[in-house]
């Protein structure tokens, strides 16, 4: 296990070097540039540039360089001295347009993803259990509805609903009078006040698509000829249940933790959009719009890291929950 270990994070890093070089490179693939665009946005209200201006932009914003250079620059910044750059976009320093969205990114995917697998998990067990009853079909007929409608469209819905019925708002995640103040208690509560629609949205795809996979997983463990040796032995059904066949059963749940981690920080790019949410998600998108090269590669190298880590860990939690899986 631990030469696994050792092995998987040396791998790690020409990995991560290849994404990076793909990701900056990628970035670049469109035509034009992020000056591109803002001196387009220029001439558009009537502004008039110079020769000499647009040189000294080309030079204050690095893009007279080859691709190469800036790629070695933004790299060896990055490892030498954790230093992401600054957003062509937002004139800021990346580290800072990102670290201030992780912290609301983290709470919405996290608590996103606990409410599915709460959910999830006892309905796809019953949903086993109780094979074609009345609460497996309800649970089925759900289950499909939840996959075939899409975050956004539940959440436009949610949201007409709650302005047409209760005439309330519940885009963003806190109510205009705390947008800007300090953090204080009662903006805590104005938080959690606002939570419920993103972990409702988030979660319900989560949710279906779990917990048909934990049913089929169930049922096919139920038969096992072990279950029924456990039966035999006059071992408790609930206790039978939990100890084996629901344990082998949860190696989906387990597996999934290396997506699950990069989308704890990039969060839900559309549904932040019509939610309004102040997320990691439509920053991304905005800076991949731009051409915002340094923001947009660093946030696809975080993920990166995350995404290997992640896999690394489920990997290891799937060998400890099912023996019958060694990693050598």
């Amino acid at each position: 296990m631990l030469q696994y270990i050792v092995r998987r994070v040396l791998l790690l890093i020409p990995t991560l070097f290849i994404i990076s070089v793909l990701s900056f490179t990628i970035i670049q693939l469109p035509p034009g540039d992020y000056l591109t665009s803002y001196l387009a946005e220029l001439e558009a209200s009537g502004d008039r540039i110079t020769e000499t201006e647009i040189r000294a932009l080309e030079e204050y914003y690095g893009v007279n360089e080859s691709v190469y250079v800036q790629y070695f620059k933004w790299i060896s910044n990055i490892l030498l001295r954790g230093d992401f750059g600054r957003s062509l976009d937002w004139g800021r320093p990346v580290a800072d347009l990102l670290w201030e969205r992780v912290g609301l990114t983290f709470i919405v995917s996290f608590g996103a993803l606990i409410f599915t697998w709460i959910i999830a998990f006892p309905l796809g067990v019953y949903s086993a259990i109780r094979r074609y009853s009345i609460g497996d079909y309800f649970a089925t007929f759900f289950g499909f509805l939840g996959l075939a409608t899409p975050d956004f469209m539940l959440a436009l819905v949610l949201m007409w609903v709650m302005f047409a019925y209760f005439n309330q708002s519940v885009g963003g995640l806190f109510s205009p009078e705390y947008i800007d103040a300090p953090w204080t208690l009662g903006k805590v509560w104005d938080l959690f006040k606002h939570l419920w629609i993103p972990f409702i949205v988030l979660g319900t795809n989560g949710i279906a698509g779990l917990s048909r996979i934990m049913r089929a997983n169930l049922l096919d463990e139920l038969n096992r000829p072990y279950v029924v040796t456990a039966r035999t032995k006059g071992l408790p059904e609930h206790r039978m249940l939990i100890k084996y066949p629901v344990r082998a059963a949860l190696n989906p749940f387990i597996s999934t933790v290396g997506w699950h981690l990069p989308g704890l920080i990039s969060g839900s790019t559309i549904v932040g959009i019509v939610l309004s949410l102040p997320l990691t998600g439509p920053l991304l998108l905005r800076a991949l719009q731009t051409q915002d090269m340094f923001l947009a590669g660093s946030f696809i190298l975080i993920l990166s890291v995350l995404t290997v880590i992640g896999t690394l860990i489920s990997d290891l939690l799937l060998a400890w929950l099912d023996p019958r899986i060694r990693l050598s």
